[in-house]
């Protein structure tokens, strides 16, 4: 079973060379830290930053320097801020190669539920949206179940919608998974996990076929 830190770099393999890439809050903030060395990412954050690099080490941090999810950050050389106007550009041009975000829920026709729960307060839904209904390829980083122990991929999102069938792949604690026309497909499953288990952790139709290997990361 992975850890966040796990999660993050089994998704760092998905990073390609010269992609632009979109980091939302969470887990996927974690996925800078583990790019490979030999490629070139350019990290995008919504709040107006392109060329975000690593989390800084402790004292080495600047409060003026931010992600989305107000975590300090540091730049790479060639790095530029601008305002959320033309950040927003870039997202909804379709500029962005890759967005990785997390989510509460994702269905198996892969919709996503990730900005609001009803009844607790949320300062907005932030880039979310924009960014769901503009990426053609979107990675989702979550737990495969909640602190209950209850499957977050279902037959149907029952939290309010960021966006319908924009998912394209899941990375979890349990599995790899793919959003197919009739379900989840395992791809792969962590190191320890069984098929049993994943099956058992997964309310959503899952499509099994031969036999299942085990992930491998960075």
């Amino acid at each position: 079973m992975l850890d966040k830190n796990g999660i993050a770099k089994r998704i760092a393999r998905e990073v390609k060379d010269g992609y632009y890439v979109n980091l939302g809050i969470g887990i996927p903030t974690l996925v800078a830290n583990f790019v490979r060395d030999d490629i070139e990412v350019e990290f995008q954050s919504e709040n107006g930053v392109l060329g975000m690099g690593p989390f800084p080490f402790e004292g080495e941090e600047d409060a003026d320097i931010i992600n989305a999810g107000k975590q300090t950050i540091t730049t790479l050389p060639g790095a530029s801020f601008f305002d959320s106007a033309t950040s927003f550009a870039m997202i909804r041009g379709k500029h962005v190669d890759l967005t990785i975000l997390g989510a509460m829920e994702v269905a198996e026709n892969g919709d996503i539920a990730n900005w609001k729960i009803p009844g607790k307060m949320v300062k907005g839904m932030g880039g979310a949206m924009d960014l769901v209904a503009s990426a053609e390829n979107i990675i989702v980083a979550m737990m495969h179940t909640n602190k209950r122990g209850e499957s977050k991929l279902l037959k149907k999102c029952s939290l309010p919608l960021t966006g319908v069938g924009c998912v394209k792949k899941i990375v979890t604690n349990l599995a790899v998974l793919e959003v197919v026309e009739s379900g989840f497909k395992l791809l792969e499953r962590a190191p320890g996990v069984s098929v049993e288990e994943i099956d058992k952790a997964t309310e959503g139709n899952l499509i099994i076929e031969g036999d299942i290997p085990e992930m491998k990361l960075l």
